[in-house]
């Protein structure tokens, strides 16, 4: 009897233990999702005209400089876009001091995909343009702003087709699109302080992350993306912050076909959005930014001159860098990246 006792006592513990151990595991899951997607998605195409009108509509505002009605009616325009295409829409409205002394009304546009999801991305671009045409070869109307169809308008082109292809093909994972405002209101020379009047909307936002604990598993930037003839270096500021995530972007796009725009070769650092968001928020980012061999500039020759209108604009390179993002954003989501 003193022994059946004792078994049914060990029975009866274990069965407690058992109990315990399976609400403990419930409890403390992190969230609804699977370990792995319950199915996969096929890479949709990316559509390249769609992303080329995307451009159009963006130019035919003018330059979206802060303050201006141009910028006003853009973002509108935007933040429709974005609904449209299905995301929950975050307008990050701030004001920031330029280099000027004037005072700049900003608002970083954050469009989130499958919002409540734990895993995520981070894909960004700016959608402002430069209010003067200063580049050393600008020879014509210098103080007047530029219509920034490369520089601002074709990233935020291939990611409105991106939040497009969401919404078409959903993925069991987290996307967050982030058009950065004020980023090409900065000085232009080469000391700490000139460097930190540039990318003002991605400064604030890194400093007041538009949700609390957010941390996506990295990010992306595009920056003038859609010019002929694009080359896209392994940047400085992303190899020292993420490297595997750029090794593995540019692996991929070679593979697909794309190592005449996504060059292995290292190029010189840039301060651009991607800078702030990794040494002030600590999220591991890329930038996918068209640097040129031997100019005088560094950057195309249209860069920050009248001549960055729709005549640089190239399809095939919009088709380039987007089918490469839709690549790395459904690969991460089949869990193949």
């Amino acid at each position: 009897m003193e022994q059946f006792f004792k078994l049914f006592l060990l029975l009866g513990l274990i069965g407690i233990l058992t109990f315990h151990s399976g609400c403990g595991g419930d409890s403390t899951a992190p969230d609804d999702e699977p370990k792995k997607p319950s199915k996969t998605v096929s890479i949709p195409r990316f559509e390249k005209d769609s992303a080329f009108r995307f451009v159009e509509k963006q130019v035919a505002f003018g330059p979206r400089v802060p303050n201006s009605e141009a910028h006003r009616k853009c973002k509108e325009w935007l933040v429709r876009q974005f609904k449209s295409s299905g995301a929950r829409v975050v307008e990050q409205d701030f004001q920031a001091k330029a280099y000027t002394g004037k005072m700049l009304n900003g608002t970083n546009i954050i469009a989130q995909f499958q919002p409540g999801r734990k895993k995520r991305i981070l894909l960004a671009a700016h959608w402002d343009s430069r209010h003067i045409a200063d580049s050393p070869l600008s020879t014509e109307r210098r103080d007047e702003p530029i219509l920034g169809a490369d520089d601002g308008g074709s990233g935020v082109a291939v990611l409105l087709e991106v939040g497009r292809q969401l919404q078409e093909n959903p993925i069991e994972m987290g996307v967050d699109i982030i058009l950065f405002d004020a980023e090409d209101y900065g000085q232009s020379n080469d000391d700490q302080a000139a460097q930190e009047s540039w990318c003002l909307g991605s400064q604030y936002w890194a400093r007041n992350l538009h949700q609390n604990g957010y941390r996506p598993k990295y990010g992306i930037l595009l920056d003038m993306v859609g010019a002929k003839g694009a080359r896209f270096g392994k940047g400085q500021v992303s190899m020292n912050y993420a490297p595997r995530v750029m090794n593995k972007t540019w692996k991929l796009a070679r593979n697909m076909g794309y190592g005449n725009y996504f060059v292995d070769v290292r190029s010189n650092g840039v301060t651009d959005d991607h800078y702030f968001v990794n040494t002030i928020a600590k999220i591991p980012m890329i930038d996918i930014i068209n640097k040129p061999l031997k100019t005088e500039t560094g950057f195309g020759s249209h860069w920050h001159t009248h001549n960055d209108n729709m005549k640089v604009i190239d399809k095939r390179t919009l088709r380039a860098v987007g089918q490469v993002m839709l690549a790395v954003t459904y690969r991460e989501a089949n869990g193949t990246f």
